[in-house]
């Protein structure tokens, strides 16, 4: 009986599954002495005592006997005993089989201690959601899953959504104050979640710019004594009068918001400080804001403070404390680490794994992005400082490089000596700048290669391209990589018409800055030099994708397309380009121009007209117009045209030809013929004028008409003697290219004196009019049989400016970026 272990009552329920039972080892059994005497004797068929393995239940068991009863006796615990049958199948009485198994499986069901035959549990009862209770927690969860959809809309950027699940949240809200009312739990109000609603709702109006209901929202949230520290959303509400300028509403609750704010949370109250400093410089308050900033300066200065400081100096004018505050603001700590923390060691790969994955992690940007905008804050305040602490602003600007080169920025003393070139530049002092961008030339290779880019930009200016191409060769020895310096380079190769060669340079700065745009359009304007239309235009559909409202861009393509003699695509692009500059005379005469290429006569004039309108001295236009009006049988209209064309050009007689003709076609002979006359007293020589008068006077009945014809044939017969001498000195120049090497001194002689005098001869031939002068007739001819009326003929059309502006192309020329030329 020592291997029967009964089963205590205490023994808890689930206990006993992670025991051994030395019993269930088989490979001990023939040392088992209990169970060897099992076998040999009697004792072996009778029921064994229960022992104690994973199945049994809480509480003792009666032992049965194999002179008891075949029915089980029921334990003083109700449970059947263990070898009780159970469905008929017969539990064996010795222990050679195991317990719970039998061959007869219909004699009973398979052994099953756990009760899994008897299916899964029944599933737990729900609960009621009629009781107020749960009425009231769903109500809840709704108001705070609509808090939380209308914080990620705003996040999302949806400003209106955001408002409406606020609005939502707050009806939701009332209804569950009203439910606790009604069932009695008034006193157990959330007021966490009425606080959560009330404030996003008018979060979400301010967003939203409906500041009137913002703030009537947060006046009942400030108001409620029910709610702990509430008093801070006096901040939030003067943010709202200062967004709506009503700053002395702003500096009263901001005080009001700071008196409430305990000396604990000291971060808070800089900051409150600093906007009420803010809003003193809006209303021009500067004595009162700079009382606010130099407090914060003593307490916890930062470089925001210290800039808006020594904005406020500045504005009163007081030197010695503009210097005292820019000391200020350079030794104002970043908080930042070095960046020698971020060079990897050459020895540990554990440390180089570790700082490779935390160089460019959020804390390093957010590292770089403070230290930016400090040396922002800096360049600009020694910019402004500079001329109003000195003299002169070179003496301020030494003063500044000084007081730099002794802080934290010591790398900020070159930029700030590039800016003041730059300051010589805007003051058109270039010897001044030339000489202070030369003393880089023995710097480090990235200020050296900052000042000879800037340099050779400047002699480029001045055309002097052999200085440029030596600064931009110095810009690229100093750093090959600075695409400013290869685009300097290619417009001093351009110039020279090696186009090829720009082009590839304008490529290498490509490659080492794909979004460098000057060497995108410079690469543009080469391949169209060279003919490679389809390339060029390519080049210029790419930059319009970068620079999408660019007008030199579109004006590029539309050529590009006019000369691939695609005009309707080349009309398109000219009506987005003026969609950008509606006012530019040049576009709207080349729509004007390529409009009368395509027959279109109305359209042409339309634009041609609106050219005139802002440019009206434009003489293609002018003379377009005038001809339009002309063909359309409008004399009178386009006497005005050629009037101004007058005024323009005094000296040519065309234009007072045609005001004349337009009279005389229009039928005012009189005006007409006084016009003739004031043409012939200025140009007395004019052979059309003169035969334009005959004819007038003859067909008016005149007595002048004898005096013109008389003044006619000398004007004709001198210039046929003029063409007969000119017609005789080319023959004389022929002749004597076809002698060779007369070395006589006659022939020296005679030549000596033929050159003087054809010398003579073409100063005579210039001041007579040419040959090829408008309106004049080629030989002498009879009166009548000479007029030629000169507005009978079509007019050829003319060349607009902005073919001119085609033909000469201007193309891009590099200036250094944000980091080396300040805004």
């Amino acid at each position: 009986m020592e291997h029967v272990h009964l089963a205590a009552e205490e023994d808890d329920l689930y206990s006993g599954y992670n025991d051994y039972n030395p019993t269930f080892d088989s490979e001990e059994l023939d040392n088992d002495a209990g169970f060897q005497q099992a076998v040999r004797t009697s004792h072996g068929r009778r029921p064994p005592m229960t022992a104690k393995f994973p199945g049994t239940a809480i509480g003792g068991r009666a032992l049965g006997t194999s002179f008891g009863s075949r029915m089980p006796m029921a334990s003083s615990m109700g449970r059947p005993m263990t070898g009780a049958v159970q469905d008929g199948a017969a539990r064996p009485m010795t222990a050679v089989r195991a317990a719970g198994y039998s061959s007869a499986m219909t004699r009973g069901s398979t052994f099953d201690p756990l009760g899994q035959s008897k299916g899964p549990a029944p599933p737990l009862e729900g609960k009621s959601e009629d009781t107020p209770d749960e009425k009231v927690k769903i109500l809840e969860k709704k108001v705070n899953d609509l808090i939380e959809e209308s914080c990620l809309a705003h996040g999302h950027g949806d400003l209106q959504l955001s408002l409406d699940r606020a609005k939502e949240a707050g009806r939701k809200e009332r209804a569950l104050v009203r439910q606790r009312e009604q069932s009695g739990n008034a006193d157990h109000i959330n007021l966490d979640l009425t606080y959560s609603v009330l404030f996003n709702l008018a979060t979400q109006y301010a967003n939203n710019d409906m500041y009137a209901e913002a703030l009537n929202t947060y006046q009942v949230i400030v108001k409620n004594k029910m709610f702990s520290n509430a008093g801070r959303l006096k901040v939030n509400m003067a943010n709202i009068h200062f967004k709506q300028k009503n700053y002395p509403k702003a500096i009263k609750l901001y005080r009001m918001a700071l008196d409430q704010i305990s000396n604990s949370h000291k971060e808070m109250r800089i900051k409150i400080m600093q906007n009420i400093g803010v809003v003193f410089i809006r209303m021009g308050q500067y004595s009162d804001a700079i009382t606010s900033f130099e407090h914060i300066m003593s307490e916890c200065p930062n470089i925001k403070t210290g800039f808006n400081l020594i904005l406020c100096y500045y504005a009163i004018g007081d030197r010695e404390r503009m210097k005292k505050a820019f000391q200020k603001l350079i030794c104002v700590p970043l908080g930042i680490d070095e960046e020698d923390k971020y060079i990897p060691p050459n020895d540990d790969t554990h440390a180089n794994l570790v700082i490779e994955a935390i160089k460019n992690d959020k804390l390093h940007q957010m590292e770089r992005e403070r230290k930016a905008l400090a040396e922002k804050f800096i360049m600009t305040s020694a910019k402004l400082i500079a001329p109003a602490i000195e003299a002169t602003f070179a003496a301020g600007f030494d003063w500044c490089v000084d007081m730099v080169k002794s802080s934290q920025y010591v790398e900020l003393a070159n930029d700030l000596e590039i800016n003041k070139a730059i300051t010589y530049l805007r003051q058109r002092d270039f010897n001044q700048a030339v000489e202070t961008l030369k003393t880089f030339e023995k710097k480090d290779s990235r200020v050296k290669s900052a000042a000879a880019t800037n340099l050779s930009f400047l002699y480029f200016l001045e055309k002097d391209y052999d200085q440029a191409d030596r600064y931009a060769d110095l810009a690229m020895t100093a750093d090959r990589y600075n695409p400013a310096a290869l685009i300097n380079k290619g417009n001093t190769v351009f110039v020279k018409k090696d186009y090829e060669k720009a082009a590839e340079f304008y490529k290498e700065a490509l490659r080492n800055d794909s979004s460098c745009t000057e060497a995108l359009y410079n690469l543009g304007l080469t391949y169209k030099r060279l003919g490679r239309l389809e390339e060029s235009l390519d080049c210029f559909l790419k930059l319009h994708a970068i620079l999408r409202n660019s007008a030199q861009v579109m004006w590029q393509l539309a050529s590009l397309f006019e000369m691939l003699e695609d005009p309707h695509q080349a009309i398109e692009w000219l009506m987005q380009l003026i969609t950008v500059t509606p006012t530019d005379p040049q576009v709207l005469a080349k729509l004007g121009e390529l409009y009368d290429s395509e027959g279109d006569k109305s359209q042409a004039f339309q634009y041609y007209q609106e050219s005139f309108r802002y440019f009206p001295s434009n003489i293609d236009v002018i003379e377009w117009l005038g001809a339009y009006y002309i063909d359309t049988q409008f004399c009178e209209k386009a006497i005005q045209y050629f009037e101004r064309a007058t005024l323009i050009q005094p000296t040519q007689v065309k234009w007072q030809l045609m005001v004349a003709s337009c009279y005389r076609r229009s039928g005012n002979y009189q005006k007409a013929l006084e016009t003739y006359k004031d043409i012939h007293r200025k140009f007395p020589e004019n052979v059309e004028c003169l035969r334009f008068l005959v004819r007038l006077c003859t067909d008016m009945g005149m007595k002048e008409v004898q005096d013109y014809a008389t003044k006619l044939k000398k004007v004709e017969k001198m210039k046929e003697i003029r063409e007969q001498r000119v017609k005789s000195a080319r023959e004389g120049s022929a002749r004597g290219t076809r002698r060779e090497g007369s070395a006589s001194s006659d022939s020296g002689h005679s030549s000596h004196g033929t050159s003087a005098k054809g010398e003579r001869l073409s100063a005579k031939m210039r001041a007579l009019p040419g040959s090829n002068e408008p309106y004049e007739a080629s030989s002498q001819r009879d009166i009548d049989a000479s007029y030629v009326d000169p507005l009978g003929a079509p007019m050829e059309r003319p060349k607009t400016a902005a073919k001119k502006r085609n033909e000469e192309d201007e193309f891009a020329d590099e200036e250094l970026g944000d980091d080396l030329l300040p805004e």
